[in-house]
């Protein structure tokens, strides 16, 4: 596997981390320092600013497994590739295609669109 795919991996491993201390250390190991992440529903800044996010969405729905499905695409200092997320087993019910900027062998920023998801209930 090659770094980037690597890299993106671990990025997918961040978001179903729900021990705290060890997405804590995914996170350090996978965003730069000014890290910044933006989609639609949400938006996180450093890196304490994003594992903050992350969990918010595991406490929102938990139980949820995200996963990539299909290649990472990348070219000099970008990257994209597109994931879903639903109840381990079962259909997905969010998925998306991010967009990112990476340093090295971290992320720097991920700009997410989504390609499906719950609808709010009207009021």
């Amino acid at each position: 596997m090659d770094p980037v795919t690597e890299l993106i991996h671990r990025y997918i491993a961040t978001w179903n981390e729900t021990d705290a201390v060890r997405r804590r250390e995914l996170v350090a190991q996978t965003w730069t320092e000014d890290a910044f992440y933006i989609d639609p529903m949400m938006r996180g800044e450093t890196r304490a600013g994003i594992d903050a996010m992350i969990e918010g969405v595991q406490t929102q729905f938990p139980g949820f497994r995200f996963r990539l499905t299909g290649d990472v695409d990348t070219h000099h200092d970008r990257v994209r590739f597109a994931w879903e997320s639903g109840p381990e087993g079962a259909a997905a019910l969010i998925g998306g295609v991010d967009f990112g900027v990476l340093v090295g062998e971290r992320i720097r920023s991920i700009t997410g669109f989504l390609d499906f998801a719950p609808q709010a209930p009207s009021v």
